[in-house]
Protein backbone atom coordinates (compact mmCIF):
# COMPACT_ATOMS: atom_id res chain seq x y z
CA UNK A 1 0.00 0.00 0.00
CA UNK A 2 1.18 3.04 -0.65
CA UNK A 3 1.61 6.81 0.92
CA UNK A 4 -1.39 7.85 -0.50
CA UNK A 5 -4.00 5.20 0.27
CA UNK A 6 -3.33 5.60 4.05
CA UNK A 7 -5.00 9.22 4.48
CA UNK A 8 -7.98 8.16 2.55
CA UNK A 9 -11.01 8.27 4.82
CA UNK A 10 -13.25 4.97 3.93
CA UNK A 11 -16.62 4.72 5.65
CA UNK A 12 -19.09 2.07 4.72
CA UNK A 13 -22.93 3.54 4.37
CA UNK A 14 -24.63 0.31 3.86
CA UNK A 15 -23.90 -0.90 7.31
CA UNK A 16 -21.41 -1.04 10.43
CA UNK A 17 -19.49 -3.86 8.67
CA UNK A 18 -15.86 -2.85 7.96
CA UNK A 19 -14.98 -1.88 4.66
CA UNK A 20 -13.40 -4.49 2.49
CA UNK A 21 -11.95 -2.31 -0.46
CA UNK A 22 -9.94 0.52 -0.40
CA UNK A 23 -9.85 3.47 -3.27
CA UNK A 24 -6.98 5.56 -3.18
CA UNK A 25 -7.06 9.39 -3.56
CA UNK A 26 -5.83 9.81 -6.61
CA UNK A 27 -8.47 6.88 -8.12
CA UNK A 28 -11.07 8.95 -6.19
CA UNK A 29 -10.28 12.47 -7.91
CA UNK A 30 -10.28 9.91 -11.15
CA UNK A 31 -13.90 8.74 -10.49
CA UNK A 32 -14.98 12.82 -9.26
CA UNK A 33 -13.81 13.47 -12.62
CA UNK A 34 -15.65 11.41 -14.80
CA UNK A 35 -18.85 11.91 -12.80
CA UNK A 36 -18.45 16.00 -13.20
CA UNK A 37 -17.79 14.94 -17.24
CA UNK A 38 -20.49 12.68 -17.38
CA UNK A 39 -23.09 15.42 -15.41
CA UNK A 40 -24.02 12.86 -12.88
CA UNK A 41 -22.21 14.06 -9.48
CA UNK A 42 -24.69 12.08 -7.88
CA UNK A 43 -24.01 9.08 -8.95
CA UNK A 44 -22.13 6.08 -7.93
CA UNK A 45 -19.09 3.75 -9.33
CA UNK A 46 -20.34 0.30 -9.94
CA UNK A 47 -17.58 -2.48 -9.63
CA UNK A 48 -17.93 -6.44 -10.23
CA UNK A 49 -16.80 -9.20 -11.82
CA UNK A 50 -18.36 -11.47 -14.46
CA UNK A 51 -17.15 -14.49 -15.81
CA UNK A 52 -15.06 -14.76 -19.14
CA UNK A 53 -11.46 -13.53 -20.27
CA UNK A 54 -8.75 -16.15 -21.44
CA UNK A 55 -8.06 -16.62 -17.40
CA UNK A 56 -12.03 -17.12 -16.35
CA UNK A 57 -12.71 -13.91 -14.46
CA UNK A 58 -12.90 -10.12 -16.04
CA UNK A 59 -13.47 -7.08 -13.84
CA UNK A 60 -16.66 -4.91 -14.36
CA UNK A 61 -16.57 -0.60 -13.78
CA UNK A 62 -19.36 0.93 -14.99
CA UNK A 63 -21.29 4.12 -13.95
CA UNK A 64 -24.91 3.41 -11.40
CA UNK A 65 -27.46 5.78 -11.89
CA UNK A 66 -30.18 6.08 -8.48
CA UNK A 67 -30.46 4.08 -5.50
CA UNK A 68 -27.98 1.21 -4.87
CA UNK A 69 -29.79 -2.28 -4.88
CA UNK A 70 -31.33 -3.90 -1.67
CA UNK A 71 -28.19 -6.20 -0.83
CA UNK A 72 -25.27 -3.83 -2.51
CA UNK A 73 -22.57 -2.64 -0.19
CA UNK A 74 -22.12 0.96 -0.16
CA UNK A 75 -18.66 2.74 0.18
CA UNK A 76 -17.26 5.87 0.62
CA UNK A 77 -13.97 7.50 0.05
CA UNK A 78 -12.84 11.05 -0.18
CA UNK A 79 -11.06 12.70 -3.18
CA UNK A 80 -8.03 14.89 -2.57
CA UNK A 81 -10.20 17.65 -2.38
CA UNK A 82 -12.57 16.13 0.32
CA UNK A 83 -15.39 15.32 -1.71
CA UNK A 84 -17.02 12.18 -1.35
CA UNK A 85 -17.46 9.65 -4.12
CA UNK A 86 -19.56 6.08 -4.06
CA UNK A 87 -18.63 3.14 -4.91
CA UNK A 88 -21.26 -0.25 -4.97
CA UNK A 89 -20.39 -3.82 -5.02
CA UNK A 90 -22.73 -6.53 -5.53
CA UNK A 91 -22.35 -9.54 -2.66
CA UNK A 92 -21.56 -12.14 -5.33
CA UNK A 93 -18.30 -9.86 -6.70
CA UNK A 94 -17.49 -8.83 -3.38
CA UNK A 95 -16.46 -12.28 -2.52
CA UNK A 96 -13.89 -11.60 -4.76
CA UNK A 97 -13.16 -7.83 -4.74
CA UNK A 98 -12.51 -8.02 -0.84
CA UNK A 99 -9.25 -6.34 -0.13
CA UNK A 100 -9.03 -4.86 -3.73
CA UNK A 101 -7.04 -1.51 -3.82
CA UNK A 102 -8.74 0.12 -6.79
CA UNK A 103 -5.71 3.05 -8.00
CA UNK A 104 -5.68 5.28 -10.92
CA UNK A 105 -2.36 5.26 -13.28
CA UNK A 106 -1.37 7.56 -15.68
CA UNK A 107 1.26 7.16 -17.86
CA UNK A 108 2.54 8.44 -21.63
CA UNK A 109 1.13 5.24 -22.74
CA UNK A 110 -1.91 4.64 -21.10
CA UNK A 111 -4.41 5.77 -18.20
CA UNK A 112 -6.81 4.56 -16.39
CA UNK A 113 -8.14 2.19 -13.08
CA UNK A 114 -5.36 -0.37 -11.75
CA UNK A 115 -7.20 -3.79 -9.79
CA UNK A 116 -4.75 -4.44 -7.31
CA UNK A 117 -6.17 -7.50 -5.97
CA UNK A 118 -4.90 -9.95 -3.57
CA UNK A 119 -7.40 -12.44 -4.03
CA UNK A 120 -5.72 -12.56 -7.58
CA UNK A 121 -3.97 -15.93 -8.83
CA UNK A 122 -3.34 -15.95 -12.07
CA UNK A 123 -3.45 -12.65 -14.96
CA UNK A 124 -3.38 -13.01 -18.59
CA UNK A 125 -1.18 -11.22 -20.26
CA UNK A 126 -3.19 -8.00 -21.36
CA UNK A 127 -4.09 -7.93 -17.76
CA UNK A 128 -7.86 -7.55 -18.35
CA UNK A 129 -8.72 -11.37 -16.90
CA UNK A 130 -7.76 -13.17 -13.73
CA UNK A 131 -7.92 -16.71 -11.66
CA UNK A 132 -8.65 -16.66 -8.30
Amino acid sequence: MNAESTTTTTTETADTKPAHVLVTPKAADAILRQLAKRGTPEAALRLGIKGGGCSGFSYVIEFHDGEPRARDRVFEFAATDGTKVRVVIDPKSLVYLAGLELDWTQTLMQQGFKFNNPNEKTSCGCGHSFTV
